[in-house]
C-alpha cells in the first residue's frame, strides 16, 4: 500500500511540476505536448488549427506518459494513462479549459479562445491508472518526426565584419 502511495504522489508531483510530457498513444511515437495537471489527470488540449496534434489519443484508448525533470530534462516516471475526453460545455470541460487557458502561451485569439477550442478542439484527460514502468537505462532517442518547419539558412560570410565593424565604432 505504501509503495502505491509512494507512486501516486511521484506521478502527481513530476507532472505538476513538469510543463512538458511525452505521450505514446496506441500505434504512434511519442509525441511531446504541453499540459496541465488538473483534478488529478494531465490535461492536454489540440487537434485544431494552431493547437498541437494529438494523434492516437482517443476516448477510451491506453497511453504512456513519460515525464521529465524541468530542470535537467531527464526522465523521471512513466505511467499508464486512460485517455477520457471531455465533451464541450460540460462541467468538467469548463474547469479544464479555465486552467488549460491559463498556461496557454501566444494565443492567438485571446479571450475567444475557449469558444474555438469548444467548436475546433479536443480536450483530453489523461488520468493515471495507478501503473508506472520502469525506465529503460539507454537512451531512447529517435529521428524527429516529419514537420513543414524549417532551419535558418547559414549567415551570409560579410555579415560578421559588419557587426564587429560596427562595436569597435561604438566603444571609440
Amino acid at each position: 500500500m505504501t509503495s502505491e502511495l509512494l507512486e501516486k504522489a511521484l506521478v502527481e508531483e513530476a507532472t505538476k511540476k513538469s510543463g512538458l510530457i511525452w505521450v505514446k498513444g496506441p500505434g504512434v511515437p511519442a509525441r511531446a505536448l504541453w499540459h496541465v495537471w488538473h483534478e488529478g489527470a494531465a490535461c492536454v488540449i489540440g487537434d485544431g488549427p494552431g493547437e498541437q496534434p494529438l494523434p492516437g489519443l482517443a476516448d477510451g484508448a491506453e497511453a504512456e506518459v513519460t515525464v521529465r525533470s524541468k530542470d535537467k530534462g531527464g526522465r523521471l516516471v512513466a505511467w499508464s494513462a486512460k485517455v477520457v475526453e471531455l465533451a464541450p460545455g460540460s462541467e468538467q470541460w469548463e474547469a479544464t479549459v479555465a486552467e488549460l487557458k491559463g498556461k496557454r502561451l501566444n494565443a492567438p485569439d485571446g479571450e475567444a479562445m475557449p469558444s474555438r477550442w469548444a467548436r475546433e478542439c479536443r480536450v483530453l484527460r489523461l488520468e493515471p491508472t495507478g501503473s508506472t514502468a520502469t525506465l529503460p537505462d539507454g537512451s531512447l532517442a529517435e529521428a524527429p518526426l516529419p514537420s513543414p518547419a524549417t532551419t535558418r539558412r547559414p549567415i551570409p560570410a560579410g555579415l560578421p565584419r559588419l557587426l564587429l565593424k560596427k562595436t569597435k565604432k561604438r566603444r571609440r
